[in-house]
Parts: structure tokens; C-alpha cells; sequence
């Protein structure tokens, strides 16, 4: 059952103490006032009663639903319901004794004790941990039933036949059956004990009191005894009340086992026997013969007994029968298992094999069972199998039981081969059962050649049959960690591949490569290690140091130039060599970063070189070191920074915007401009906070400006692909309060890319806000005007490339149309307005005016500047044109 604790508002402690002990305390003082003749007795006897009783059921009742609503669990919330209606059924018989007649008094309380049994039984039964199924509360009814009939029989026999009245024998009766199921509910619970014990001493108490009750009524005896059992029945609620309240405080665990299901209550069956025994001898002996009753009491106990052997042994057959069940599910488990199981004896004599041997190894019992565990194993794997047993054998106190000792050996099968296992072992010798070590071998050949396989396949350039990648840092790694060593890295670059492929096709370019991997290997050493790092790039370890291997790296160089002779083709490639050696760097990713490095310089020196790493790279390296430590949280940090370049009327000068140029301040690097900034932020996946920075600081500077100006801000495409880059836009605009056509969105002509489509859709999406688009340096590398027509762009910014062009053209006195006039035109037949940025030059400036441009930006209209010098400037400008 699942219980939560209490959920209802704590109440000061000394209030609680009254409202748990006032009603008890309150009936019992009316006792000892009808006790001192104040009161009189049956009244105050049927006050109090009715006092605790109605305060029991009510909280009982409370109780029964307050569990039934927060875990919706019925055991535990019916057995308290019953249980308060127990104690409703005994306050209320109090209550009807006041009113009846003196002769049917004793006949009332006995009704209510029969009532009353019947409902406690019933709610103790339904509390947690008594009993979880019928069939076991039907078994503690039986229990309780005998108990109660042999009681009963000996208090028939006991007094003088006839003496007793017909209310106190009945009383009698119903409390013997009463209190004996009750005891047996009791000592039998699984959980929640100290709950069932409070329970069944208020349900003892309470039917002690209302049978006293019937039998003092029957006997017709004194004030003072009826207030005695007053005082029990005042008392019961509370104690009932406390113990089921236990049972929605927490969960208790039930005993280890089944207790429920255990045939331990034979003890108590032999009580009724010798109780009905010791009373019949004894009635025997002082009366001589036995009535009608007796008889029929006495013979009642026999079908009790019965009916409880019929539940122990339908309870042996089902135990049975769960016993055969798990032996079969035990055998089909173990014979179809994967593992071999065998029971090794402290002597290491195999005791034991699981059916799945012959299956699995094809071993039979008489080739394994009375040989050592050993000598079944490879002589040279034995020495550690009995190191092994011997250890585990040698733990007495059992330190490592829980870690069963794994132990990888071979194993002759019943064929004669060995087979690779790993055994696990396990001590079992606590369990009587066993009395020895338990080993589970599973066959791992399988397993260990796929592992060999995968190896050769994660470390092996299928193309080549050279060491990949993988191999080669691992290589490095270890020859680095040798103390000492002095080995070098050489990092081969084949230039020309790539043109073998596009003219001839792969196939000759890969048998290029596999001729590369031979004059790879028959050059090296024999210590040395060839791989092939990726596409046409190789690599060598060797093992000796820098100047031999620089004399390898000439060698490397004269063999792989050599004309390739293939079948049908000649190939002359050209090689790059770049040399580092291993105990440089800070690990190995450093050494193949310096060697690749020096690749490069050898690449940009020309053909066929062999270069060094030298300091002049390190100085690249620490510099570019310096800005991936320095950027991240630069933004944050405050060291970013914004200035401000003008857009001018190229007729009137006046201003009409600005575009926003990032600069970084860092205290570390000094100032650092984007040309440099953006790639290691690109890198270091920071520029998406870099961009957001800018934006927002940029739409905050506008927001201050004349309403007439405008400001631009530029984007990579990356930060313009970013799923919420247009809802960022928007929302910045929207906190600075800042209307759209104000902004400028501009993304490089040059690194729109591949990626079209998106970034069309982004800047649809951002023109669909009212924020436009520029397209920026238009013409400063291979421009293509295809670019003019599927861009949603509304402003064109044309390189200073254009302009140079066609200052050359008109000095050179050529009849052609320059570009920068087919550009602007192109540009306005689309609707777009025309900027000429990079003017730097009075004649660049007259040839963009004539060309058609209205707008420029350039140092020679203007430099950038911070925003306070940009503002004054726009103050002396707007203040000149109005």
C-alpha cells in the first residue's frame, strides 16, 4: 500500500494534546464523578461512552477518507471506516441501555457486542499488513473461531451447569470468539505492527468493556463495575484511533519472506485443544457427566481444526506447486542459458555443470565433474584461473563478494579445441545449498575476433593499408611519453590529386594514393610509422631526431615526386613536407597542429619543400592562442565597442546614415579589428553573442539621433541563418522603441555562399518587419549580378574595385560602358538604392556621382569615429544643411 504523510495544517502542540487526550479525560472524570455519587452511574456511564465513541468514529471516519482521497488505497481506508463503526456500535448499545427496560438490558449489550465484534474484526482485517488476501482472512477467522469455540467450551464447563444467565453466557461466548480472532490478527500482521498492536488493544479493550457491560447486567451486580468497564470502553476509541492513524504516517516494510503464508500459527491451534482438554478433565472429574451443550461445543472445535488443515494444505499444493514452477523455469533457464554454469568445491573440484555444456562446449559430465577447475583451462592461462580461485577462496571476511572476479582464459571443448571464455566467479560457499564457488563461462571467440576486426578497422586506412588517423595521435602519444625520446612528425602534402581525379577519375587517383602508401612504407624505417591523415595528406613518425629526420623527410620528397606510371596514364604530383618535433607542444593535437603549420609555409614557398617549425609560426600561433583565450565574454566584459562611419549625399553632403563598425578593446590584446575578430569568433562559436551585442548597442545609439538618419549593421550568414535571428531583430526594435526602416541589415556579396535559399528567406522575413537590406561589398570579388535579382535586397553597396575600374577605363581611353555605370543601372531598374563605399579619393568620388550614385561612404568623405565624435558631427552637418 502506497501512504502519504499528513498534508493538514500543524496545530500548536498543547492544543493537539487536547483535542487527543480532552474527550478520554473528560469521560473518564464523568466515571469518577458517578464513582463519588454525584452522578448516576448508567447516566454517567452511557455519557461517556457515547463522548469517546462519537469523537472516535468521527475522526476514525475522517481518517478512513482522508487516506481513501490521497491514494485512493481501500485497505487501509475501509478497515478504518469499520473500525469506526465498531466503535459507533458500541457507544450507541451504551447509549439504548438507559432507555430500555432492566431485564433487557443485559440482552442490548450483548446485541451491541455482537455488533461490535463483527465490525472490528472486519476493519483489522482490512488494515495494511494483516491480511493481503481472503484466502489469509478467512484462515485468521478460522484461527480465531477455534481459539474462541475451545474458550468458550471451557467457560460453559467451568461454573456450575445452569447458574449462568443466558445474557453472560451469550456475552461470554461472543467475547471469547471476539477476543480470540482478534489476538490472532494481531500476532500475525507482516507490517505496520506497532499500528495492529494499538488497534487490537482498543478493539480488546472494547469488547472487554461492553461484554463486562452484558455480564455485570446479567449478574445484576454493583454501580461500581459497570463504572470499570465505563472506563474501558472511554478509553478504546483512542487507542484505536492512534493505532490506525499509524498506518497513513508512512510506509513500513513487510517482514523478509511471507509471513502471511507461513503455517507458524500451529502454535495457537494447539491451545484450543488443550484448553477443551484441561476443561473437559476437570468438568469430568467435579460434575461425572456432560450436557447437551457441552457436547455440541465440544464437537465444534473438530470442524474448526478441519476447515484450518483444509486451508494448510491447499496452501502446502500451491506452495508445491510455486516450487515446481521455479524448478522448471530454473531448468529451461539454465539449459537454454548462453553461459556454462559450474559448482567448483573448496578443493577446486568441479561439483557441478549446468545441461548448457554439451550444447554450448560439447563437454559431458564424466569430462568435466571430479577434475580440477584448472586443468580444464590452457596451461598457460591455468597459473592465473587458480591465482584467481585461490584469492577468492582466501577472503574470509567476504570484502570483494560483491564484486564477482572476472577471469579471461581458454577453454578445451569436448572437440579438443581451445575456446577463448571469460569466466565469472562468484562465492557462494554462505549458502548452504552450494557450499562452493559458482562460475559462469561464456564463450567470447566470437566476440574477441569482431574486436581484432574492428581494431584492424579503426586503425587501418583501408585505402592505403597505412595507419589512419587515429593510430598516428596514438603513435605520437606514446613515442611522447617515453622520457627521453627525440622523435619528429613529418606531414606530407600531395598537390595535384584533386586535378588527377577531375581529369582521369578516382579510380586513377586512388591508385595514385595506393602507390603513395608503398613508397610510403619501403622509405621509412622499420621503427618508423606511415599514415594517411585524410584525402592526399600523409604522415610519418619516426623515431629519430630532427636532423635525421629532416634528411627522411629529402628522401620522402625524391620518392614521391617521381612520375607515377599507371596503366594508360602518367601522373606528376608535387609534395609538401612540414616537420615538428614530438617534444614540442602541449600534447599531441599541438604537435600535428605545429607540423602542419610548417606544411603550410612549404606549400606557400613553392614545389617540393621541406620546411621547419619555426618561431615566426609559434609568434602566429601564441597570437591566435591569445584571441580564442581573450574573445569569449568579451562582450559581457564591456570591451566591445561600436564607431561609426557617415553615409553622405554625394551632391549636398549631407548625412543620411551610418554603418556600425565593431572594434574590440581588450585590455590584454590592445584594439583588434574585425578583419581578425570575426574569424576566431566564427571559430569559437561566439559570434552569435558578438552579433546580438552589436545589435542592440547599435539600435540604442540610433534611437538617440535625428529621426532622419538611418544605421546599418552587418551579419555573417551564419548569425543570419540562426532560426530566431528576424524575431531577435524584432524584438530589439521594440525595446529601443525604434522603427524599422531606421535599420540596415547588411550581409558581404561575398559570403552569401551556397546556402541561398536561407538566407533569401531571412531577409524576406526581416523586410517583412520594415528593416532593409543591403547587399555589401559588391564587386570586391567574383560579383555576380544573378545575386541582384533572387536577393531581396533594397540597398546596393558597390566596392571601390568598381570605381577603380572605371577611373582605368577612362584613362586608358576605352570605348567600353565601365561596370560601375552597368551595375547602378542594373540596380535602379530593380528599385534599389545605390551606395559607393571605399571612396577615397576626390576622382572616385566625381566618377560614383557620374556614374549615378547618390549616396558614398569613404575616408574621403569621412573616417569612422566614436559615437560621441559621430554625434557632433552630425549636429555640425544637419545644422549646416538646414
Amino acid at each position: 500500500m502506497t501512504t502519504v504523510s499528513s498534508t493538514s495544517p500543524q496545530l500548536p502542540r498543547f492544543v493537539r494534546i487536547v483535542a487527543i487526550a480532552g474527550p478520554p479525560a473528560a469521560a473518564l472524570a464523568t466515571l469518577i464523578c458517578a464513582g463519588a455519587g454525584v452522578l448516576p452511574a448508567l447516566a454517567a456511564l452511557a455519557a461517556a461512552t457515547a463522548l469517546t465513541a462519537a469523537v472516535g468514529t468521527f475522526r476514525l471516519v475522517r481518517l478512513a477518507l482522508r487516506i481513501h482521497a490521497r491514494v485512493h488505497s481501500f485497505g487501509p481506508c475501509r478497515g478504518a471506516g469499520y473500525l469506526g463503526m465498531g466503535a459507533l456500535a458500541t457507544g450507541v448499545s451504551v447509549v439504548l441501555l438507559t432507555v430500555a427496560q432492566p431485564s433487557a438490558r443485559p440482552t442490548i449489550a450483548a446485541v451491541g457486542l455482537a455488533f461490535a465484534s463483527v465490525l472490528y474484526v472486519i476493519g483489522l482485517l482490512l488494515l495494511p499488513g494483516a491480511a493481503t488476501t481472503t484466502h489469509a482472512r478467512l484462515r485468521r477467522c478460522f484461527d480465531g473461531l477455534s481459539l474462541g469455540i475451545s474458550i468458550a467450551f471451557a467457560v460453559w464447563l467451568l461454573p456450575p451447569p445452569g447458574t449462568m444467565p443466558p445474557a453472560a453466557l451469550a456475552a461470554t461466548l461472543l467475547g471469547s470468539f471476539g477476543l480470540a480472532t482478534v489476538t490472532v490478527i494481531v500476532l500475525r500482521v507482516v507490517a505496520y505492527r506497532r499500528a495492529a498492536w494499538l488497534c487490537g488493544a482498543g478493539v480488546g479493550t472494547a469488547l472487554s468493556g461492553i461484554g463486562g457491560l452484558a455480564i455485570i447486567l446479567g449478574y445484576g451486580g454493583p454501580d461500581w463495575a459497570l463504572l470499570v468497564a465505563g472506563a474501558a470502553l472511554a478509553v478504546s476509541p483512542g487507542l484505536i484511533l492512534a493505532g490506525a492513524a499509524r498506518t497513513e504516517a508512512g510506509v513500513e516494510p513487510a517482514t523478509a519472506g511471507e509471513p502471511e503464508a507461513q503455517l507458524s500459527a500451529y502454535p495457537l491451534l494447539t491451545i484450543p485443544a488443550v484448553v477443551a482438554t484441561l476443561a473437559a478433565a476437570w468438568h469430568l472429574v467435579a460434575v461425572g457427566e456432560f450436557d447437551e451443550t457441552s457436547v455440541v461445543l465440544g464437537l465444534l472445535v473438530i470442524p474448526t481444526v478441519v476447515a484450518r488443515e483444509v486451508f494448510a494444505v491447499s496452501d502446502v499444493r500451491r506452495y508445491a506447486k510455486r516450487m515446481s514452477t521455479q524448478e522448471a523455469h530454473f531448468r529451461s533457464l539454465v539449459s537454454g542459458a548462453g553461459d556454462l554454469t559450474m559448482v567448483i568445491g573448496e578443493d577446486l573440484m568441479v561439483r557441478w555443470q549446468s545441461p548448457a555444456a554439451a550444447r554450448l562446449f560439447g563437454l559431458s559430465d564424466a569430462d568435466v565433474v571430479g577434475r580440477a577447475f584448472p586443468d580444464l583451462m590452457h596451461p598457460e592461462d591455468a597459473a592465473d584461473v587458480l591465482a584467481v580461485l585461490n584469492q577468492t577462496l582466501s577472503d574470509k571476511d567476504g570484502e570483494d563478494a560483491a564484486r564477482p572476479a572476472l577471469v579471461p582464459a581458454r577453454l578445451r571443448d569436448g572437440h579438443g579445441a581451445w575456446r577463448d571464455t571469460e569466466s565469472t566467479l562468484s562465492d557462494q560457499r554462505g549458502i548452504p545449498e552450494v557450499a562452493g564457488l559458482v562460475v559462469h563461462i561464456r564463450d567470447v571467440g566470437e566476440r574477441r575476433h569482431l574486436e581484432r576486426t574492428l581494431h584492424k578497422l579503426a586503425f587501418t586506412d583501408q585505402l592505403t593499408g597505412l595507419a589512419n588517423r587515429r593510430e598516428l595521435m596514438r603513435t605520437i602519444a606514446t613515442q611522447r611519453s617515453v622520457e627521453g625520446h627525440t622523435g619528429a612528425l613529418l606531414v606530407i602534402d600531395l598537390h595535384g590529386i584533386a586535378g588527377v581525379n577531375d581529369a582521369r577519375g578516382r579510380e586513377v587517383g586512388d591508385a595514385v594514393l595506393i602507390e603513395v602508401g608503398r613508397r610510403l612504407r619501403s622509405t621509412v624505417g622499420t621503427d618508423d610509422v606511415a599514415a594517411r591523415l585524410a584525402g592526399d595528406e600523409f604522415a610519418v613518425v619516426t623515431v629519430e631526431g630532427p636532423v635525421v629526420a629532416y634528411a627522411l623527410g629529402t628522401r620522402l620528397l625524391t620518392a614521391l615526386t617521381e612520375p607515377y606510371l599507371l596503366p594508360g596514364a602518367t601522373v606528376h604530383i608535387y609534395v609538401s613536407v612540414g616537420l615538428a618535433e614530438l617534444s614540442g607542444g602541449d600534447g599531441v593535437d599541438d604537435v600535428l597542429r605545429r607540423a602542419d603549420l610548417a606544411r603550410r609555409r612549404a606549400g606557400q614557398l613553392g614545389r617540393n619543400r621541406i620546411e621547419w617549425y619555426d618561431v615566426y609560426l609559434e609568434e602566429q600561433l601564441v597570437r591566435r592562442m591569445d584571441l580564442e583565450r581573450e574573445l569569449p565574454g568579451a562582450a559581457s566584459r564591456g570591451e566591445l565597442d561600436l564607431v561609426f562611419q557617415p553615409i553622405l549625399g554625394l551632391h549636398d553632403g549631407q548625412p543620411v546614415g551610418a554603418e556600425a563598425l565593431l572594434r574590440w578593446r581588450s585590455p590584454a590584446l590592445g584594439t583588434v579589428l574585425p578583419n581578425e575578430l570575426l574569424p576566431v569568433a566564427e571559430d569559437l562559436g561566439v559570434m552569435g553573442e558578438i552579433g546580438q551585442w552589436v545589435l542592440q548597442d547599435a539600435c540604442r545609439r540610433i534611437a538617440g539621433w535625428d529621426p532622419r538618419l538611418w544605421l546599418s549593421v552587418n551579419v555573417s550568414p551564419a548569425e543570419l541563418a540562426a532560426p530566431d535571428f528576424v524575431s531577435q531583430v524584432a524584438a530589439t526594435l521594440v525595446a529601443n522603441r525604434l522603427p524599422p526602416e531606421r535599420l540596415v541589415i547588411e550581409i558581404a556579396e561575398g559570403r552569401v555562399g551556397s546556402d541561398t535559399p536561407t538566407v533569401v528567406t531571412q531577409l524576406a522575413g526581416l523586410r517583412a518587419l520594415g528593416v532593409r537590406t543591403a547587399l555589401d561589398d559588391f564587386g570586391a570579388a567574383q560579383a555576380s549580378l544573378a545575386h541582384l535579382r533572387r536577393l531581396p535586397i533594397d540597398i546596393l553597396k558597390v566596392d571601390r574595385a568598381l570605381v577603380g575600374e572605371h577611373a582605368t577605363s577612362r584613362q586608358s581611353g576605352g570605348m567600353a560602358k565601365p561596370l560601375i555605370d552597368v551595375v547602378v543601372s542594373v540596380g535602379r531598374r530593380l528599385g534599389m538604392e545605390i551606395i559607393a563605399e571605399g571612396l577615397e579619393s576626390g576622382a572616385q568620388i566625381d566618377q560614383a556621382r557620374a556614374a549615378g550614385c547618390q549616396l558614398g561612404q569613404g575616408f574621403a568623405l569621412s573616417h569612422p569615429a566614436p559615437a560621441e565624435r559621430f554625434e557632433a558631427f552630425l549636429a555640425e552637418r544637419l545644422t549646416q544643411g538646414n
